[in-house]
């Protein structure tokens, strides 16, 4: 699944591209709503966590979700698409550009008002990919959890902060030395206030270029299960950890606190 560094990294793709260009063509088989007017003007390119927004002029937003197997692309106009048309879940064209979104599960054309109401969007934390998350705010989110949830659960939560997905999971929680299983209630302070000031720096750190590093050799822990430790060489283990039952690589001697 796309984690908020990607999804910003499209939305400054996207912005290059649409921002303040007229709309000549816009496609969204199947999805309800209002679609944005021939002529209106994009106004906005927004990423939020794990969720893009394209505002239009007229009041109409887009509103996507790429899950497990969405993705954007931009081509020029004539250009031949690196997949199928019938993959296409929205065309956006403008004189100088298209943009096609393909296989995002979750496509929606809201207005502002549905914007302002959407369960999902309202219910978000704060995102760490921006310049200065509120971490006091994802601390006080944090707090408000069931005390026997892991900390590894919820640093997945988006309700707690949004943008961190299984990747930076794994790697924030081996950067500090956290144990992916202990209860929230069992995780000091200070150490949650570092996971989440971590996970933040990381993020950021990877909005620009393209192939993902939280230490100089590339991931720490992540898939890496079998392999030795890069910080003390013992054998990296994975399991399911949650409801959701998503896989967690660590470190069974240096992930202790």
């Amino acid at each position: 699944m796309p984690e908020g560094d990607t999804i910003h990294r499209t939305a400054a793709t996207l912005r290059t591209v649409l921002e303040h260009q007229p709309l000549e063509r816009f496609e969204a088989p199947r999805v309800g709503g209002r679609p944005p007017a021939a002529g209106s003007r994009i106004d906005a390119v927004e990423a939020r966590g794990k969720h893009l927004l394209i505002r239009f002029d007229d009041g109409a937003v887009l509103h996507t979700h790429m899950r497990m197997t969405g993705s954007w692309h931009t081509y020029r106009p004539g250009e031949p698409w690196q997949r199928h048309a019938s993959r296409a879940r929205v065309v956006i064209q403008t004189p100088s550009s298209v943009a096609v979104c393909f296989d995002a599960p979750v496509i929606e054309l809201l207005d502002e008002r549905g914007l302002a109401r959407h369960p999902q969007l309202r219910a978000l934390g704060p995102d760490l990919c921006a310049a200065e998350p509120d971490v006091d705010e994802a601390l006080r989110r944090l707090d408000a959890l069931d005390p026997a949830t892991p900390i590894g659960v919820a640093l997945l939560d988006q309700r707690v902060a949004s943008g961190v997905g299984n990747v930076y999971r794994c790697e924030v929680l081996w950067a500090c030395g956290a144990d992916p299983f202990r209860p929230v209630a069992r995780v000091e302070a200070d150490l949650r206030r570092r996971l989440l000031g971590t996970a933040a720096r990381m993020l950021r750190a990877n909005l620009e270029g393209r192939r993902r590093r939280t230490v100089p050799e590339g991931l720490a822990v992540y898939d890496r299960a079998g392999r030795p430790c890069r910080r003390c060489g013992t054998t990296i283990l994975t399991r399911r950890l949650g409801e959701q039952a998503r896989s967690v690589w660590w470190c069974p001697a240096c992930q202790t606190a």
